[in-house]
């Protein structure tokens, strides 16, 4: 089976209930599948609650420094919030997504409250933040647990959020205090952490509702697949824009924001690597990290302004597109076609630089526009990898995961529905590694 370009390239739908089509979905008891209702409610959750908290850390930072883009990240950050308010109507009503609007904002509005206390030096005020956030996790808690029939526990999803809490608030707490690499550590653990809110919400909505996603489920290995590259691959955008940003600017949590998109890197290298083997995998972070080097020379040629450079590290970009599609065509015996991945590739070029060239150009609005679409991108091809790797081993993909009711919307599932880490899921395709290198290698060995 082939990819279909469209697959690398589609634009994501707010709505979390999807119409359910003559195409019945029943084959997935038979053969597993990363494309089923159930799997792109969760895909939708992914992408908004990460994005979340990866706009909330931008937005704090940027209030701390007063940063001219405070406003417009702050605006962005609101726009997934209203995003964020659709979806949950989409699911429950227009009654229940006013009241969940209200609630989520409040909540921002209170780290709002607690980063211009700590600009003020009031601690007085940020401990009055700190109270309106603690209230806000009970009662958010309470709202989710009713909205799913209590198939969400308000004890455990309280104690989930206020997790969320600590992780924003820590990482703003070390960026204030210069801790950058601390602070990059924070926000990683942040976004990592409403993937699992991502996947006990969506595990909690399908078992509300079967029949409105065909009763299919949320949380299979072949979904556990797909959502984490979509945690990976929407990171790895968002962190190259700090990077990008804060190279331009000088900033001192540059090297700090550097390091954590190489930490990024190096997670999808061991994903890559845990699927085709540690050559492949080595294969993967060498033209991984070459491209994130070629966005570096486009922002130094930016800021020396030297045209001839950046038309260079396009160039570069260009040849790495290539050389990285026919890498992943190999790789998945072409169930990803080379020219469609080159073409999804090159719009998520042009996403970082255009957001990069907006906010050198002082257009900010625009440049958080372009960022957000660079992040909701990457699902895209997110979804065609995991389709493509599915469909090349689907005997590894074939077992359910356990079905017990979710105890926490914050961490995934109950102890009894454990949590299946993504390295143990692909533990078992290493016994196919061995041939698809030597494959590799045969592919590579004619081209030469």
């Amino acid at each position: 089976m082939k990819i279909r370009k469209s697959i690398l390239a589609i634009p994501l739908s707010m709505s979390l209930v999807l119409p359910v089509t003559a195409t019945s979905f029943a084959a997935e008891q038979a053969k597993p599948s990363v494309t089923t209702p159930a799997a792109e409610l969760r895909t939708s959750l992914d992408q908004l609650l990460t994005e979340h908290a990866y706009l909330a850390v931008e937005a704090m930072r940027k209030g701390a420094e007063g940063a001219k883009d405070f406003q417009a990240s702050a605006n962005a950050l609101n726009a997934n919030a209203d995003d964020l308010a659709k979806a949950i109507t989409s699911v429950y009503g227009a009654e229940a997504g006013k009241q969940f609007d209200m609630i989520w904002k409040n909540h921002i509005g209170f780290f709002v409250d607690y980063v211009k206390a700590t600009g003020a030096n009031d601690q007085a005020k940020k401990d009055e933040a700190l109270k309106k956030l603690d209230g806000y996790s009970g009662e958010f808690a309470n709202f989710l647990a009713n909205a799913t029939g209590k198939r969400l526990e308000a004890n455990s999803l309280a104690e989930g959020l206020q997790m969320h809490i600590k992780q924003l608030i820590g990482a703003f707490d070390s960026y204030v205090a210069g801790d950058y690499a601390k602070a990059y550590d924070y926000e990683r653990q942040a976004i990592a952490h409403m993937a699992m809110v991502s996947k006990g919400l969506s595990n909690a909505i399908t078992m509300q509702y079967p029949d409105k996603f065909d009763n299919t489920m949320a949380v299979t290995p072949a979904v556990e697949l797909r959502s984490t590259l979509n945690h990976l691959l929407t990171e790895h955008a968002g962190l190259a824009v700090d990077a990008m940003q804060n190279g331009l600017d000088g900033s001192k949590d540059f090297q700090a924001s550097a390091d954590a998109l190489a930490a990024n890197t190096d997670d999808l290298s061991k994903a890559i690597a845990s699927v085709y083997g540690d050559e492949a995998g080595q294969q993967f972070k060498d033209m991984w990290t070459k491209h994130i080097g070629f966005f570096v020379d486009y922002v130094k040629a930016s800021a020396a302004n030297d045209d001839a450079k950046k038309q260079e590290a396009l160039k570069n970009l260009d040849g790495y597109r290539t050389d990285f599609s026919k890498f992943i065509e190999s790789a998945t015996e072409g169930r990803v076609e080379a020219g469609a991945l080159a073409d999804g590739l090159q719009e998520h070029v042009k996403q970082l630089t255009g957001a990069f060239d907006s906010y050198a150009a002082g257009d900010y609005d625009q440049a958080y526009t372009q960022v957000r679409e660079a992040y909701a991108h990457m699902l895209m091809p997110a979804k065609g990898l995991s389709s493509a790797f599915v469909d090349q081993f689907p005997d590894k993909f074939m077992g359910e995961m356990p079905s017990q009711m979710p105890k926490t919307g914050m961490g995934g599932t109950s102890q009894e529905d454990s949590q299946v880490p993504f390295e143990y899921l692909l533990a078992g395709l290493f016994a196919a590694a061995g041939a698809t290198t030597l494959a590799l290698r045969k592919k590579a060995a004619k081209q030469s």
